[in-house]
């Protein structure tokens, strides 16, 4: 269970999006109220499948039953590089996925097999919002508008807040 008190959230099935004359392609995970972990892979892969999409795909249907998984995008480009974001709610999800048997089996393999490098990244993620053409947002209304302790947040790192203050315009 995780230490602020907010529930796992169900992971949102994305639904597919097609951009005029493209295919169809997932739509983004949904933003999600912070706190929360973003996990990034970022990979260069050996040429050839070699199994990998078999695998990733099991993998992708492993990972929905881990406790406090919100969901996960990914995208890769020819000649092999690939990013994958991972989210969940907590770092206990973060390591069961990581300590789940069939995924440890899978990195190993990868790391034979499909990958020429990788680097992986833990972030918590501390503002999330989202925009979808033909909702609220567009018509001015947006969750996430500055806060008082996101302004504070700013001033503290060093962010160029006057303006906020003064327009109230987003960070």
């Amino acid at each position: 269970m995780s230490d602020h008190g907010i529930a796992p959230v169900p992971a949102p099935t994305p639904a597919p999006v097609a951009a005029p004359g493209s295919p169809s392609v997932p739509a983004p995970v949904l933003a999600h109220q912070p706190p929360y972990y973003a996990v990034v892979f970022t990979s260069l892969r050996t040429e050839g499948d070699n199994g990998y999409g078999e695998t990733a795909d099991r993998m992708g249907e492993l990972v929905k039953g881990i406790p406090g998984f919100l969901g996960e995008d990914s995208a890769r480009v020819p000649g092999g590089l690939g990013i994958t974001v991972a989210y969940f709610r907590d770092l206990a999800g973060i390591e069961a996925w990581r300590a789940h048997a069939e995924h440890r089996a899978a990195k190993e393999y990868g790391r034979e097999h499909w990958y020429e490098r990788y680097s992986l990244h833990i972030a918590k993620v501390e503002y999330s919002r989202g925009f979808e053409r033909g909702t609220e947002a567009e018509a001015g209304t947006e969750t996430g508008a500055a806060t008082g302790a996101r302004v504070e947040a700013a001033a503290e790192t060093g962010a160029r807040v006057e303006a906020v203050a003064e327009t109230g315009a987003q960070v």
